[in-house]
């Protein structure tokens, strides 16, 4: 293919430095044929090799800087390199010593390798350490630019064969016979399971299911900020037409840039550092959704603007219509098993309070028979906002779980001059003589916080996980499990894994600042991003790490044909199916008038429950037998003041409700 001539600036300075300009876009027709609400999105998309003309060269002293931070976190921050070094027989510490080495060694700047060699050895010694949370963030022009391919591929199991299909088709992009279900058996040539397998290599999965699961996500959507572009210009697609024939197609990749809010994941967080050093995402799965929105889910793009509409205006918004479009989806949904609640959680990016307060909105507007918590695909964001919501869905007091750091000078450092970090301080200072690898265990979660607005949901609850389930959804699914609130269903077999609290470069300079730190400004807007502190499960399985080993579901269900092109119809119907097994549903509800400062009184509506134990700031007040249906009884308060009630339901001696309330 012909090279275009390009007017390029010189390439100077670091982060907000003048950059080359991009070569005019050569983008095809069917990007002008797309849906109004995400046109204006791929303006500037251009063809694989178009892009790659706009690629600079990082001097010496820029690849020297790179590899020296990154030998720094890696060997004073990387809180899973214990683990990683044993799990998967790696040594990416020694590989940077010998790349730094071989740079070091260099004396004829003319002599260095072109840009993209440099940052092939990097991705590939992070990768190594399949590690979503751990990675090398290429430079410009890469960015937050996504490398993509006008259609979707999932995976079924059919026959006790798994198979590959087009499950969605950008609109605007038209083909005679390559349309939307037909099923893939060749990529470039090679049969296509062992394509993925082949693609599965390039990307950081922590295990089996979860490379698997990264193979067939990142065939036809990469995050060029995570990975290098594909190696070929354009791919081959061979399947088999409606009619049975087998057919190939030539789809050429096309780079986009950075799609609106979509590149950073701290849009929606607050500012504050506290918060920022609260992330758990798999930024990689984060961006590559953000893209196959806009592709594929115009109308997911318009209502997210309506939404955010309504918002800035005030208006009321139905029960079951969110005010957070892009984080969740509720609706009810009939099964073989009965009428059940169906609540979909897409992403933890969102402000804590935010989050909680419409997850806790829309419980309440969804059937009180039972509900499906769907988080598959959620790449995960503030630990808060995963471990926050558990307490709306059981009795029971929940334990968040604790963070270690890996014990070193620097991160002890850290600690000191950070007075959030403080509870870690004084077992990191007595690692000398303990010779503890890590530090005592602290919940980032405040546990108060975790208890404090209580069971909303009395339901019977399953939770549907996937292998690209990472991080704060981890969290989220160990938690639910670990405090047996209800069974979770796999669409893989564990969950991706990301068992860790990860903090970015940028945030570290912030942590540990001034002139004589050791975090220096890295060049041309590069990033590094590291695991700083692993999460241990608690309840029986108390101590064991989620990293690498994810969360096993109680039950399994291999996705089939029918629930990639009928909205997961199967999935739900067997999610229902658990659920009716749980039945009958406990129901509770609580009605307070003040007839006093002092009196009040309260009629409780409940099912599956034989008695109420009343609280009125801690202490007990009375315990009230009933039966099925509504109970009306009064409550004398101490004193006129504010008090927190707490309504404890029990089914003989069990605890099966923990209604809370200011009265």
């Amino acid at each position: 293919m012909a090279r275009t001539q390009e007017k390029t600036t010189t390439r100077r300075g670091r982060t907000g430095a003048k950059q080359p300009r991009r070569p005019e876009p050569k983008s095809p027709a069917y990007l002008k044929r797309m849906n109004t609400a995400v046109r204006e999105h791929f303006a500037g998309a251009m063809d694989l090799t178009t892009f790659l003309m706009t690629m600079g060269d990082l001097t010496l002293e820029d690849r020297v800087l790179l590899v020296r931070q990154a030998l720094i976190l890696l060997e004073q921050n990387y809180v899973h390199l214990p683990l990683k070094r044993a799990m998967h027989s790696i040594d990416p510490v020694q590989r940077l010593k010998l790349l730094l080495q071989e740079l070091e060694q260099t004396t004829d700047p003319l002599a260095l390798p072109p840009e993209v060699t440099f940052h092939r050895e990097m991705t590939e010694i992070f990768t190594s350490l399949r590690d979503l949370h751990t990675n090398y963030l290429l430079p410009y022009p890469f960015g937050g630019m996504i490398a993509f391919l006008p259609f979707m591929v999932e995976d079924y199991i059919e026959g006790g064969q798994r198979k590959y299909l087009v499950s969605h088709i950008a609109p605007g992009f038209s083909h005679p016979a390559f349309v939307r279900g037909v099923e893939i058996v060749t990529w470039n040539g090679i049969p296509i399971e062992r394509a993925v397998w082949n693609n599965a290599r390039r990307f950081a999965g922590s295990n089996r299911e979860a490379q698997h699961a990264r193979g067939v996500s990142t065939l036809t959507t990469r995050a060029l900020r995570i990975t290098l572009p594909p190696d070929e210009a354009w791919v081959i697609v061979g399947y088999l037409t409606e009619a049975g024939e087998l057919a190939e197609v030539r789809i050429d990749w096309l780079v986009n840039p950075p799609l609106p809010a979509g590149d950073d994941p701290a849009d929606g967080l607050g500012g504050d550092l506290q918060t920022a050093a609260a992330l758990g995402l798999d930024l990689e799965h984060h961006l590559v959704q953000q893209m196959r929105k806009a592709l594929f889910a115009p109308k997911a793009v318009a209502a997210e603007n309506k939404a955010a509409e309504k918002v800035e205006e005030g208006d009321e918004f139905a029960a079951l219509e969110t005010r957070m479009p892009t984080v969740f989806e509720a609706r009810p949904v009939t099964t073989p098993g009965g009428t059940f609640g169906y609540l979909r959680i897409r992403t933890f990016s969102a402000d804590v309070s935010e989050f909680t307060i419409e997850f806790g909105r829309l419980l309440s507007a969804l059937p009180r028979s039972g509900l499906i918590i769907d988080v598959r695909g959620n790449p995960g964001g503030i630990i808060m906002n995963g471990e926050y919501i558990l307490q709306t869905l059981t009795p029971r007091r929940i334990e968040p779980e604790p963070v270690q750091f890996i014990n070193s000078p620097l991160n002890l450092q850290i600690c000191r001059q950070n007075p959030f970090l403080s509870q870690w301080v004084e077992s990191m200072e007595l690692a000398l003589q303990t010779g503890s690898v890590y530090s005592a265990a602290f919940p980032i979660s405040e546990p108060h916080a975790c208890n404090g607005t209580g069971q909303k949901y009395f339901g019977p609850v399953v939770v549907v996980v996937d292998a690209l389930c990472y991080s704060t959804t981890d969290f989220f699914a160990a938690g639910f499990q670990d405090h047996e609130i209800g069974p979770i269903l796999g669409a893989d077999g564990n969950t991706g894994a990301g068992g860790a609290n990860v903090w970015e470069h940028g945030l570290l300079s912030q942590l540990l600042p001034g002139a004589d730190s050791v975090y220096q400004s890295l060049p041309y807007s590069a990033g590094l991003r590291v695991a700083i502190r692993r999460g241990l499960r608690v309840g029986r399985r108390a101590g064991l790490p989620v990293e690498d080993l994810g969360i096993r579901p109680d039950e399994r269900h291999f996705m089939t044909k029918n629930d990639l092109l009928n909205d997961n119809v199967d999935l739900i119907d067997k999610a229902g199916s658990m659920l009716a097994a749980l039945q009958p549903a406990r129901a509770f509800q609580l009605a307070t008038q003040s007839v006093s400062p002092t009196q009040l009184t309260a009629v409780a509506d409940t099912q599956g429950i034989s008695r109420l134990d009343v609280y009125l700031d801690d202490r007990p007040v009375q315990s009230i037998d009933v039966q099925p249906g509504q109970t009306s009884f009064s409550i004398t308060k101490p004193a006129p003041a504010w008090m927190m009630l707490e309504v404890r339901g029990f089914q003989d001696m069990e605890l099966v409700s923990r209604y809370l309330a200011v009265v």
